[in-house]
């Protein structure tokens, strides 16, 4: 009795057909990205640095700017931190060896862009944990505060190279670490009174026609990315911009270029709302076509407070926040919520805080934790009863 192997078929080759030989199985050849990209961890889309770590894991849990979004910075009072995100924005992008297009900026504006870091000697692995002792002083609420904001965070591709490199606003990017191009846009000249003029002649408009032609013009595998500094603004745009029929236009045709060249082009406008407040109907149009808004809310300084010091002096004194961010909408791509939903963190109240080395830092807010001295203060000289002269 013969035993036969199971899900075995018994049979002979027909006539005329030999047994073929197995098929060898060709390794897939894998598409290497272009530098300064990587795939999101929530649906795969192509995301690309904003030059803020911080920021990027804010963006709807994609950790970066999906290409063929926009992102409008907002911000209250006379200061310039979203002046800073555009810088960060526009080196990081002349790092990876993006072309960069910025709006009413000069050629010599590239001199202005911070210089990468050096590499820090000293690891944090090196670092002691701390004993049991000093955690029991504070609350556990605040014991993990700080891995919060470096949560899930990745500076490095999937190639290996940075993701969002460190930058240093004390130095300069030189020219040796700039791989990109920066292509300076004019607005026009100086604002004329003349009404026939403004009507003719649309800076907003010339601004898409050259950003569509250098579109054109560069190769599938480019990425550009569009900065536009302080829109609306007087000091920089003619007065004409500020209708509603020129903004809503030039938003309209920004918002079908990403979609058109949705592997190619991000963009990021900063706006001021001490000129144009949200509670108009235009900054809610605004608003509408544009991605992501969120908004910077300086603290306002207090009286008789002494100088900030300087970055290297105290690490604690730069941490302190300088001001509230606060995160209106963010894209949803999925059916899972999309956002930043899953984690939930850009509902809390967010604090910024801006230093010479680490950057601009985003993280929760909280009053910081109450801690007695150990250490009593030195009691005060005895008073003499007379006077040396």
């Amino acid at each position: 009795m013969s035993f036969v192997k199971r899900n075995t078929v018994l049979s002979s080759p027909r006539a005329g057909l030999t047994p073929s030989a197995p098929q060898q199985q060709q390794p897939k050849q894998e598409t290497q990205l272009a530098p300064g990209l990587r795939p999101s961890p929530t649906d795969g889309r192509l995301t690309t640095s904003t030059g803020t770590a911080s920021l990027d894991q804010l963006l709807a849990g994609h950790g970066g700017l999906p290409l063929g979004t926009c992102l409008l910075v907002e911000e209250q009072g006379t200061t310039d931190f979203s002046g800073i995100l555009l810088r960060y924005y526009a080196a990081e992008g002349l790092v990876q060896g993006h072309q960069v297009h910025a709006v009413a900026f000069p050629p010599e504006w590239r001199h202005q862009l911070p210089g990468l870091a050096s590499p820090d000697k000293k690891s944090k692995s090196a670092s002691p944990a701390p004993a049991p002792e000093e955690k029991m002083k504070i609350a556990w609420r605040y014991e993990s505060l700080g891995n919060n904001a470096n949560a899930g965070a990745s500076t490095r591709g999937d190639s290996g190279a940075p993701f969002c490199h460190s930058f240093d606003l004390s130095k300069r990017l030189a020219s040796s670490e700039s791989k990109g191009t920066l292509n300076p846009i004019s607005v026009g000249g100086a604002p004329s009174l003349d009404r026939k003029s403004v009507g003719t002649a649309s800076p907003l408009k010339m601004i898409l026609k050259q950003l569509r032609a250098k579109l054109e013009s560069s190769g599938s595998s480019t990425i550009h990315r569009l900065v536009v500094p302080s829109l609306l603004s007087p000091t920089l745009y003619p007065p004409g911009c500020a209708q509603p029929s020129e903004v809503l236009q030039f938003l309209h045709g920004l918002r079908a270029l990403l979609r058109l060249y949705s592997t190619q082009l991000t963009a990021i406008i900063t706006f001021p709302t001490s000129l144009f407040p949200r509670s108009s109907g235009l900054v809610r149009w605004i608003e509408i076509l544009c991605d992501g808004v969120v908004e910077l809310i300086p603290l306002p300084a207090r009286l008789g407070a002494a100088p900030p010091p300087p970055s290297g002096s105290d690490p604690k004194a730069n941490e302190q926040p300088q001001g509230m961010f606060k995160v209106y909408t963010l894209p949803v791509y999925h059916e899972k919520g999309g956002g930043g939903a899953e984690s939930g963190q850009f509902r809390e109240n967010l604090s910024f805080s801006l230093s010479a080395s680490k950057g601009l830092v985003i993280k929760p807010y909280s009053l910081p934790p109450m801690v007695e001295d150990e250490q009593e203060k030195p009691s005060a000289a005895p008073m003499k009863d007379g006077l040396d002269f």
